[in-house]
């Protein structure tokens, strides 16, 4: 136990704003950017901004989770730490479990403190935010979940950083859906739905994660 808190402790020194890797500056400053842009594109009108801005929060969200997942895997298959904790009976499930909490807790709550001004900026009342902050507190670990297997599928891959994005996308489509949706159906019904599919993604990530490291290691 006290070994896989030392490789979270590390995993958040890396990847936290700040971290070695910077993972999860760029994400947030991509979604901040998309706020400030989008009334620029569609015009100031309020009642426009207002009916779309919840959804382009969640596209906005789902497009900075694909940022930073380049850096999740490569350069610890690279340096060969996986080997090292196999070697000291630590399973990649485990290592991945862990890589899969950092993950989140990089991006996901940074991106909700970073919904409350972009809300500001699309003319979002505070009832729509605040089912835009209950959707993106249920959905953001699935997203994590899907960036984590994603990135280990692809690791050992000519151009996986390109190809990573191109296979998220489709995948978080259901979140996408319902998180977004319960902004028009008034939350609860499409909330539990992003909460269900966002728990079953976070339980598959670890098994999918780990068989994926150990292939591309064997391979």
């Amino acid at each position: 136990m006290k070994a896989l808190w030392a490789i979270l402790r590390r995993d958040l020194s890396l990847l936290l704003p700040g971290g070695r890797r910077g993972g999860s500056l760029l994400p947030l400053l991509f979604f901040l950017a998309v706020g400030m842009l989008y009334p620029f594109a569609v015009g100031p009108d309020p009642v426009m901004l207002a009916r779309t801005g919840g959804g382009v929060i969640w596209v906005a969200a789902l497009l900075a989770s694909i940022l930073p997942l380049d850096k999740l895997l490569a350069a610890d298959i690279e340096r060969g730490f996986f080997d090292q904790w196999s070697l000291r009976g630590i399973s990649e499930e485990a290592v991945i479990a862990m890589r899969l909490l950092a993950h989140w807790l990089s991006f996901g709550p940074p991106l909700m403190l970073a919904a409350v001004p972009a809300a500001a900026l699309l003319g979002i009342s505070g009832e729509t935010l605040r089912i835009v902050e209950l959707g993106l507190l249920a959905g953001t670990p699935g997203l994590a979940a899907i960036g984590i297997i994603i990135s280990a599928l692809t690791v050992g891959l000519r151009g996986g950083a390109a190809l990573s994005g191109l296979m998220v996308i489709p995948l978080a489509v259901p979140l996408l859906v319902f998180g977004a949706g319960s902004l028009s159906t008034g939350g609860e019904g499409g909330l539990a739905l992003t909460g269900a599919i966002s728990l079953l993604l976070v339980a598959i990530a670890p098994f999918a994660g780990g068989a994926a490291i150990r292939a591309s290691r064997e391979g």
